[in-house]
């Protein structure tokens, strides 16, 4: 999306993080006519993406953004427009309380952190931009994907999911947000309560507990095989797990292969970085004879 200013001077990195100050970076700060472009930024990509999914108005704006708790992440390709800059697309979160239904059916008060809008610029679609915007989310929030709520997604979106990470199917809902059948792991059927505290593992390192407020950190050490993956929490690592899918007594995975632990590699994306989806469900592990072991045996997921 192409606006007659330069992005680049807006939005000083690749994704930039806006909250209700709507400032993207120094060069913003105390420059109205800046500020100005950065509103209309904000208010053109929301009312793209309200086309985009057929709704009767934006539910983005500069000044929904300005009187709410949410945080805006955009994209931008610093190279197009004659070096001025285009904008790709944007992702909204914001943490919301919520009432669930698990699947049997009881209430679970929660406050997951919830995507409210996700708008990719339709002639730059299928290009990763989607991906790459979704992960810099989850590496900044360090969360997993199955532990959050996504507001109204249209079918491109839960079709995405579904893809990427693994999500589906969900678990019914009388509101309008859907959820995950791994959200609701650990929970142990007590609402409001947070993640119990054996540590959470994202993508790229320890997860965010509960609330902003209640969030906190951990460092333990996932090993695979004997081998330490790296070091924990660090941003951008590749290879990690989300332990709260093991049995509430284990706080570190235990040394075993892959294949024995159930947690299976799946088709990474086009940058060659290995996904993991231990909420996805597992079918029965074969039976192996005792004087038979299975040598060289790989699984994946189906395509």
């Amino acid at each position: 999306m192409e606006f007659p200013f330069s992005i680049n001077q807006l939005f000083p990195e690749r994704v930039s993080i806006l909250d209700q100050t709507l400032v993207a970076g120094r060069k913003t700060t105390g420059a109205p006519h800046l500020q100005a472009n950065i509103e209309t930024v904000i208010d053109e990509l929301g009312r793209a993406s309200a086309k985009a999914q057929q709704l009767p108005a934006s539910i983005t704006s500069a000044s929904k953004l300005q009187s709410q708790r949410h945080q805006l992440y955009l994209l931008k390709d610093g190279e197009s427009n004659g070096g001025r800059g285009v904008v790709v697309g944007f992702l909204k979160v914001g943490y919301k309380k919520l009432f669930l239904l698990d699947h049997q059916g009881s209430h679970v008060e929660a406050e997951p952190l919830c995507i409210l809008d996700f708008y990719i610029a339709e002639n730059l679609q299928r290009y990763g931009h989607g991906r790459e915007l979704f992960d810099f989310m989850l590496q900044h929030k360090k969360l997993e994907p199955v532990l959050m709520a996504y507001d109204r997604p249209s079918p491109k979106f839960l079709s995405f999911l579904a893809k990427h990470y693994c999500l589906t199917p969900s678990v019914p809902q009388a509101n309008n947000f859907v959820v995950f059948e791994g959200f609701f792991v650990n929970r142990s059927g007590s609402p409001s309560s947070p993640l119990p505290d054996q540590g959470m593992f994202s993508f790229f390192g320890p997860a965010e507990k509960g609330s902003p407020k209640k969030a906190g950190r951990r460092d333990q050490a996932l090993l695979f095989n004997g081998e330490r993956s790296g070091t924990s929490g660090a941003a951008g690592s590749s290879v990690a797990i989300c332990s709260a899918s093991l049995p509430a007594a284990v706080g570190i995975l235990p040394v075993l292969p892959l294949p024995e632990r159930g947690v299976l590699p799946q088709q990474g994306p086009p940058t060659g970085r290995t996904s993991f989806c231990p909420w996805a469900q597992q079918g029965p592990e074969p039976t192996v004879p005792p004087h038979r072991a299975m040598q060289g045996k790989t699984q994946q997921f189906p395509q």
